[in-house]
């Protein structure tokens, strides 16, 4: 019974609030398409960032090794006569 007495005034509230509503979808809409790029970028940057810290930890223990390998590398070029046209 008190549902079909307050229909009418549901009705009407609900008239008067659509445009509010509206207006609040258009607004994170809008601010969707503002902030959206700006996530992008943020998301690109840590991914790098990730890369970078995932190469480097990678490729440090393999630093002594190329470290002995230029050495060898230098000792041999050093040991090898010069050839003079």
């Amino acid at each position: 019974m008190f549902y079909l007495l307050s229909l009418p005034f549901r009705i009407l509230f609900w008239i008067l609030m659509l445009p509010f509503l509206l207006l609040g979808v258009l607004l994170k809409a809008a601010m969707l398409i503002v902030v959206m790029p700006i996530v992008f970028l943020a998301v690109l940057l840590g991914l790098g960032v990730a890369f970078i810290g995932i190469v480097l930890t990678v490729a440090t223990p393999l630093l002594p090794i190329a470290f002995v390998a230029f050495c060898v590398w230098a000792v041999v070029r050093m040991a090898r006569p010069a050839f003079a046209p």
